[in-house]
């Protein structure tokens, strides 16, 4: 809708030139399916339609012995996963978007898991508080690192460097200035703390290019920190997420990769066979429901599916080995 020169409101193409495109999420992507969406993840994966989102149990083996040494009931312990939620939206909901929804889904039908463990597209630090909060779930999820330069660059003096003292609402330096300015703000709808070092403290520091790239000598460090709680959980998820014991907890995780290959190799979950997001999200169901079906059969039969995946290479060599 615009205005013509006599001032009344007409409709008319939007021209990509002058009007610039419309957001992703709004932007119409094919004339047949009016819900579909571009997206893009990474520098080369395109895709034009939904998302769907698996939510399985990672149950470890029986740890109770029967008589054969195997699982209690004999069937060697490794019990299946099964997959308990689906969720589909088009192609540009960012993941972080369904964690509650999925939660609420899940406490619906009295699902909901004591550990949830996810990828880093789907958590924040407040999330992780928010979930624990609402919901009773520990999120047991690598947090996204810090995206500064300095952070990627590996080299000079990141968030990291700095301590945060919220008590005194004061940011003290690697080189032990403190910063004069904090100022509590609202961004994207997201409380944050805005910390400004004052650019007569900055300006004759040695090591400023290593702290700022701003060339104007009227301009300190800035830092932008979330609230006490959130700044708290970050920096504590990030110090324990590296070590080997949280690395090997969190090593469970990879079995959704395999229930994400099984999806697309035995459902081709990613060839929508209908238009309209709730007819796509009734094939993500139904897909879902195939994949509980198969699964318990080799635990049944004493045939545990492998944990992780081994090529037919890798197993004609065992075998010749043995």
């Amino acid at each position: 809708m615009t205005v013509d020169a006599a001032e009344r409101e007409v409709i008319k193409a939007r021209e990509a030139d002058t009007d610039g495109l419309p957001p992703g999420r709004t932007r119409l992507s094919s004339p047949y399916d009016t819900d579909a969406r571009w997206a893009a993840k990474g520098d080369d994966l395109y895709w034009n339609g939904y998302k769907v989102h698996l939510t399985e149990t990672c149950d470890g083996p029986d740890p109770t012995p029967g008589v054969d040494g195997s699982g209690a009931d004999g069937s060697g312990g490794e019990r299946p996963n099964i997959i308990v939620g689906v969720g589909t939206t088009d192609a540009t909901v960012p993941d972080a978007r369904m964690t509650d929804p999925i939660h609420a889904g899940l406490a619906q039908r009295e699902l909901l898991p004591a550990e949830h463990y996810l990828d880093s597209g789907y958590p924040s630090a407040a999330l992780v508080l928010d979930s624990l909060r609402c919901w009773g779930v520990t999120l047991v999820t690598p947090l996204l690192a810090d995206t500064s330069r300095q952070a990627r660059a590996g080299a000079g003096y990141d968030r990291a460097s700095f301590t945060i003292d919220v008590d005194t609402e004061q940011a003290t330096c690697p080189q032990g200035q403190t910063s004069t300015w904090w100022n509590p703000v609202t961004q994207r709808r997201t409380e944050a703390i805005v910390i400004k070092f004052a650019a007569e403290t900055c300006r004759p520091c040695p090591v400023r290019d290593q702290c700022t790239r701003s060339v104007s000598p009227r301009v300190g460090r800035q830092l932008t920190v979330p609230p006490r709680e959130v700044h708290h959980a970050q920096h504590a998820a990030r110090a324990t997420q590296n070590t080997p014991d949280w690395q090997a907890r969190y090593a469970v995780r990879a079995g959704v990769d395999g229930t994400i290959r099984q999806s697309v190799a035995v459902t081709g979950i990613r060839h929508a066979r209908y238009r309209g997001l709730a007819k796509t999200r009734l094939e993500h169901v139904f897909s879902a429901v195939a994949l509980n079906l198969i699964r318990p059969a080799p635990y049944w039969n004493e045939h545990p599916l492998d944990r992780t995946r081994t090529s037919h290479l890798a197993r004609l060599d065992l075998t010749l080995a043995a």
